[in-house]
């Protein structure tokens, strides 16, 4: 009988020392299971991250959206008028001269060079002040008088030179907004008809045409206003020029007429 017992315990055991291993990896498997049961669902639940455009991407939407055919000719009202600007802004920068310094050195040069000193220093001074004094030392010979009149006419020409493309600058500030009012009426155009097509008002069937008429609005506006800036910038450099030029075309003829009565 004790025979007996011991074997069924000692199968009992050997039992045991069996299933235990096949549990615990059963336990394992489905631990397994459960976390890629929770990881599959995370990925499920997960928010897209949405990228931003980039500013170039949003300038070339709404440039499309605002309709090519008018967006393409604001665009040339800008290139040219700031082209335009620059183009003048060096122009005068270059121009402008110390016109004290200048008329000491005319001063000097007519009295130890004579007139052809003068001149050479007036042929060699940029900007329009030495053409000017130029000028009229060339008519030196038949007096003061028709020097004096030589630098009026040449002032005149030499405004009509500074001042040349400002008009075309001035003619984009006026024509860049009225471009973007002119997409704004076949904007809101479009949507009326779209409207009559629909046959009655919703959101989404006038968004387009009201979204046109505003970038090209926003637009003409943009233009003209930086426009409008180097227009007044040049304006102010063309009226510091003017006025240096009248004072120093009076000393000038002051010195002049002293050294023609000795």
């Amino acid at each position: 009988m004790k025979k007996l017992i011991q074997s069924i315990s000692l199968f009992f055991v050997l039992g045991l020392a069996v299933l235990a291993p096949l549990n615990v990896v059963a336990q394992d498997d489905k631990v397994e299971d459960a976390q890629e049961v929770v990881a599959e669902g995370a990925a499920d639940v997960a928010v897209p991250v949405s990228e931003e455009p980039t500013f170039t991407e949003f300038m070339k939407d709404l440039f499309i959206d605002g309709g090519i055919e008018f967006m393409v000719v604001v665009l040339l009202c800008l290139i040219i008028g700031v082209a335009i600007a620059i183009e003048r802004i060096i122009y005068l920068s270059l121009a402008t001269v110390n016109t004290k310094k200048l008329l000491n050195k005319i001063d000097e040069a007519l009295e130890h060079g004579g007139l052809d000193s003068a001149k050479e220093l007036c042929r060699n001074t940029r900007g329009p002040v030495g053409s000017i004094f130029y000028e009229g030392l060339s008519r030196a010979e038949e007096g003061s008088e028709v020097v004096e009149r030589v630098i009026i006419s040449g002032g005149s020409v030499q405004m009509g030179l500074m001042e040349k493309g400002v008009s075309w600058i001035s003619l984009f500030i006026a024509l860049a907004p009225m471009l973007g009012f002119l997409g704004t009426v076949l904007g809101m155009i479009d949507s009326f008809n779209a409207i009559e097509e629909a046959g009655g008002i919703k959101p989404t069937v006038v968004a387009g045409g009201i979204k046109t008429a505003l970038i090209t609005t926003v637009a003409g506006l943009v233009v003209a206003i930086i426009l409008q800036v180097f227009y007044n910038v040049i304006v102010a450099k063309i009226d510091n020029l003017v006025n240096s030029m009248e004072d120093a075309s009076n000393t000038f003829m002051k010195i002049v007429k002293s050294r023609l009565d000795k």
